[in-house]
């Protein structure tokens, strides 16, 4: 995993509103990291609260998952039917998905652990300053 250490919560389910796309993460998640960069604002309309997990340890079952490429290398995955926010990849980091965590069927055991791209949040935002914060990616990311 990257960035921060992944935890072992394994079986994770997860799925969009209108329930077209589910998913399973069979394997360990990274604990959720809030991107505030501004694609992630506009395609969830706030900020991107993800966890991360090994492509090879999610199976994602339902036809409606679209993605849409926002910048050379970088996706979003929504749903077509109902637009649900579930995923981001991109090609930095080919072997990991990310996922929105708001998908998750609680109790997830992942908690909050950092705040990236700060520098890029809307001016209504109000931060938690229990976690750490960086105003881009986290250092020695790229």
């Amino acid at each position: 995993m990257s960035d921060t250490e992944s935890v072992e919560p394994s079986g994770l389910a997860g799925k969009c509103l209108c329930e077209t796309v589910s998913f399973v993460i069979d394997g360990p998640a990274r604990p959720v990291v809030n991107c505030h960069c501004s694609r992630c604002r506009r395609h969830t309309g706030h900020f991107m609260a993800a966890t991360a997990a090994s492509v090879s340890d999610v199976e994602i079952s339902g036809d409606t998952l679209t993605w849409y490429e926002a910048a050379e290398g970088t996706e979003y995955g929504f749903c077509s039917r109902c637009g649900s926010t579930l995923f981001w990849r991109t090609a930095r980091r080919p072997g990991l998905v990310s996922i929105a965590a708001g998908t998750l069927t609680p109790p997830t055991g992942l908690e909050t652990v950092a705040a990236i791209y700060t520098d890029y949040a809307s001016d209504y935002h109000s931060f938690d300053h229990s976690i750490p914060a960086h105003g881009d990616d986290f250092p020695g990311s790229g």
